[in-house]
């Protein structure tokens, strides 16, 4: 499903935060948003999430206008938001038991603890757990969503080095072969750089897209990323408006 973002406003009291701002990602595309702390790149998920409503432009879906929740994004926020209370394994089900397919929801988990490094954990509760544990349930509970559109908001943030570069490398496997739409907030240049097809680079506040990157190595690896210093750097004076 392809998503286009057309004049988009949203401000806090008086501070203009998105102002008429457009671009589109394409069905199967990964993009990635960086840029300064408080540009906004958090607002716009959550303006696309439906968790904020938009004070101008439209949001569409391969066309057709969307307001409020959508059921083809899913969504997850910085924070695990998981429930203390629910074990991990009843927590990363939660979308299948609102739709009545819990059983069906706790087979494909259980199938997916390992690969998100939650073996043995599925009977544990969040409070047993480490942040960055903690993250990982909270990504598989969004990759088990039906959505198509990924709206991920520094998913990676909060685990280890190694474990962060198994996520990247298993998300970009998911991209590949399920075709999923995906919109990433990160602040790590060299993720945005070994997981987008584009990256979007936000200036200040109100002031939109600064500048747009394409990224067009498909056999990529560790050691491509490492030679990228040419690009990183360039993206660095972009964010630094040099």
């Amino acid at each position: 499903m392809k998503l286009s973002v057309n004049d988009l406003n949203f401000s806090y009291a008086d501070k203009n935060v998105l102002k008429d701002l457009s671009f589109a990602v394409e069905e199967g595309e990964f993009v990635s948003i960086l840029g300064p702390s408080g540009c906004g790149k958090s607002t716009l998920l959550n303006v696309l999430a439906g968790i904020l409503r938009p004070q101008g432009g439209r949001i569409l879906i391969d066309g057709i206008a969307v307001n409020g929740m959508y059921s083809q994004f899913a969504y997850m926020p910085q924070n695990d938001l998981l429930f203390p209370w629910r074990t991990i394994l009843d927590n990363v089900c939660l979308y299948g038991e609102i739709h009545h397919q819990k059983e069906e929801a706790r087979r494909r988990a259980q199938e997916q603890m390992d690969r998100f490094g939650l073996a043995g954990c599925g009977d544990k509760y969040p409070g047993e757990l480490s942040g960055g544990m903690r993250q990982r349930a909270a990504f598989l509970r969004t990759a088990l969503c039906d959505a198509q559109i990924y709206l991920l908001d520094e998913p990676f943030g909060a685990l280890d080095v190694i474990t962060r570069g198994d996520m990247q490398d298993w998300l970009r496997e998911l991209c590949g072969n399920l075709k999923k739409t995906i919109l990433l907030v990160t602040h790590d240049t060299d993720e945005a750089i070994y997981l987008s097809d584009r990256i979007l680079i936000f200036g200040a506040p109100g002031e939109g897209i600064r500048r747009e990157f394409t990224v067009t190595e498909q056999n990529r690896t560790r050691e491509w990323l490492y030679e990228q210093g040419a690009l990183r750097a360039e993206i660095y004076r972009v964010i630094k408006a040099q």
